[in-house]
């Protein structure tokens, strides 16, 4: 299980870690000099049966909200730090909205620095916190008492943790391997190192990978060794944080924001059609050509965000919509991503892709048309079965572009194939009725050729037929 914090600055965040876990998460010698977290921090702790427990610790200044998200992503559980004393701040507000557009809704709450208040001080922020969390996932995380000062509470939340962490399911290791690099840097002896989470898959010693978005394309490399949770390992899979030493490539070609990825993912992309909500916390409606900051794993490009299905998204509400980036960014059908304003001072939104192929000038010409928003919508609600077959209702699919902006391995694309009923050819999937009805014609046609009467050079029949 990963765990990461959140919550403003000089909240106690790093503290608290390193009481959970005896390990200082800030590295940085600007970070130790001025007692705040700058860059992202990570520590591990064992939590029985040979699993292990990852903690991200995110900076809370406003001004790193960027690597905040870029730690957020891909965690599995969510440890939001209040301090007692100052009660909900910007960022615990801006964090807690994070978390619940990227979709994490295993949680809990640290409230720190209880030794530093009176008994009245911490019911009053506990109160703060419950109507804040209202309506949302976090409304039914436990809420600890603790101070890092004196210990108190840590051991209560710490149990809390490695109860939770080893009940975790582990992710399935399905699709591609997709890791979203957070960290490059070069060993002595070991060469160039990237690590990340693992959205996707899993990766073994050996393999080839991809890096993607490079500047001329994919940067190859091959993986010669693999570390997960911080301990050396036969492989990596999807839920873990990985350590990759990588043959080919060197760190100044690697860069916070690329992905390490199955050579045989085609998902670079400058547009993504996506369903998009608006924070109930915006003040007002979200208007097509709205520019933003769009965050997807550990990357960010600028965008405009075209609306689909009406004329604006009002705050609370969620719509279908494309954004076009000023860069291209690799992405999958469902990734999570967030939104935030032109200048980069609050959090607007967020949601997850639907589609991640550019369309052309004429299609998107018709991309607010019923049909597209009826697939759209589809992709957005319905099972990868009945989404696939709603595609297929309205074209043939060609398998390499439906492996690559679902992630899908060969044996799912086969039976998610075989469950939508479709039929393939030529590396194309047909819906069963356009399949028959184009059977049907090509035997018309060819049977109709057969019927015409032969002619010669000039339109008489041949001499073998006039005799």
């Amino acid at each position: 299980m990963l765990i990461g914090t959140a919550g403003h600055i000089d909240h106690g965040k790093t503290s608290l870690i390193k009481r959970l876990t005896g390990r200082n998460t800030d590295r940085l010698p600007e970070e130790i000099k001025r007692g705040i977290s700058i860059e992202l921090g990570y520590a591990y702790v064992p939590v029985g049966a040979g699993e292990v427990a990852g903690f991200v610790d995110v900076p809370g200044h406003e001004r790193f909200v960027h690597t905040m998200l870029a730690g957020a992503t891909g965690i599995d559980f969510a440890l939001l730090v209040v301090a007692a004393d100052d009660g909900v701040m910007p960022q615990t507000d801006e964090h807690l909205d994070i978390l619940m557009l990227l979709g994490i809704e295993a949680g809990a709450i640290a409230l720190t620095k209880v030794d530093a208040v009176p008994a009245a001080r911490a019911e009053e922020v506990t109160a703060q916190l419950a109507a804040r969390t209202r309506a949302t996932a976090a409304a039914a995380w436990p809420v600890f008492p603790v101070s890092s000062l004196t210990g108190d509470g840590v051991d209560a939340l710490r149990l809390h943790l490695e109860e939770r962490a080893a009940r975790w399911a582990a992710r399935p290791a399905t699709g591609h391997f997709r890791m979203a690099v957070d960290r490059c840097f070069t060993l002595p002896g070991v060469g160039t190192v990237v690590t990340g989470t693992v959205h996707t898959g899993q990766i073994e010693p050996g393999k080839g990978v991809a890096l993607v978005p490079g500047p001329h394309g994919a940067l190859e490399a091959r993986v010669r060794s693999v570390h997960a949770q911080d301990r050396p390992a036969e492989r990596g899979a999807a839920g873990q944080r990985c350590a990759l030493a990588l043959v080919g490539l060197e760190k100044a070609e690697i860069a916070r924001g690329m992905w390490v990825q199955d050579a045989g993912l085609s998902n670079v992309t400058e547009r993504v059609d996506a369903s998009l909500r608006l924070s109930p916390r915006e003040a007002k409606a979200l208007a097509t050509g709205t520019t933003v900051h769009f965050h997807l794993g550990t990357s960010d490009a600028m965008g405009r965000i075209a609306v689909l299905d009406g004329a604006r998204i009002e705050p609370g509400a969620d719509a279908l919509v494309a954004i076009t980036l000023d860069r291209p960014l690799a992405a999958c059908r469902g990734d999570r991503f967030v939104v935030r304003d032109a200048s980069a001072r609050r959090t607007i939104g967020g949601g997850a892709v639907l589609d991640v192929t550019p369309l052309g000038a004429a299609a998107r010409r018709g991309r607010r048309a019923p049909a597209r928003l009826q697939l759209l919508s589809s992709m957005r609600d319905d099972s990868p079965v009945f989404a696939l077959q709603a595609w297929l209702g309205q074209q043939p699919v060609p398998l390499a572009r439906l492996a690559s902006a679902w992630n899908l391995r060969g044996t799912e694309l086969d039976a998610l194939l075989q469950d939508a009923g479709a039929r393939v050819a030529a590396d194309v999937a047909f819906a069963t009725g356009h399949w028959n009805r184009l059977r049907s014609e090509v035997v018309a046609t060819i049977e109709a050729t057969h019927r015409a009467p032969r002619t010669g050079r000039r339109g008489t029949p041949p001499a073998a037929d006039r005799a």
